[in-house]
């Protein structure tokens, strides 16, 4: 039989329905939810099923609850470092820099030139997609020729345009 789970709080349930009303983030406004629900006498399972979370969730932010408080249910997502960038910045300087002339194989840069470039430096792949990534990161976007039809005649070009002469009134 699993253990029983309490919340133990001095608050009544009807401070704690305060608190959960009074919430402005909706992650901390869910855990003050649980925590009135709880509170009132209900089973984690009953709680899950009502939220629409799992019992094991439910019991993860009561035992918090019990261990630190308050402090405890907080939104604590603000709080993750994230993933480290693939480039430290004087890499990232160094990019730039290598934006400044034209690639290695001439043409123009893009997302999977400046992932090649980067695969270069730090020794393993890279993702193609991430070199767009580093481009947008530098305040770069790609340069693309501009489009010309392939039977197009640049001397009938040319002619058109001396030719063209508008009279306005």
């Amino acid at each position: 039989m699993a253990k029983r789970v309490t919340v133990t709080t001095e608050l009544t349930t009807e401070e704690l329905h305060e608190r959960y009303r009074s919430a402005t983030n909706p992650t901390e406004r869910t855990h003050w939810h649980i925590l009135w629900l709880m509170k009132e006498g209900h089973t984690p399972d009953q709680v899950a099923l009502m939220l629409g979370y799992t019992a094991r969730w439910i019991r993860t932010i009561v035992h918090r609850w019990n261990q630190a408080g308050e402090q405890a249910i907080r939104d604590q997502r603000q709080s993750l470092k994230g993933a480290p960038t693939l480039l430290s910045l004087e890499q990232q300087k160094e990019l730039d820099q290598a934006l400044d002339q034209p690639p290695a194989d001439g043409g123009l840069w893009n997302g999977p030139k400046v992932a090649a470039w980067m695969a270069q430096c730090l020794g393993r792949d890279v993702d193609p997609r991430r070199g767009w990534d580093y481009l947008r990161r530098l305040g770069r976007s790609t340069r693309v020729p501009r489009p010309q039809h392939e039977q197009s005649d640049e001397a009938t070009q040319q002619a058109f345009k001396k030719t063209r002469i508008v009279n306005l009134p």
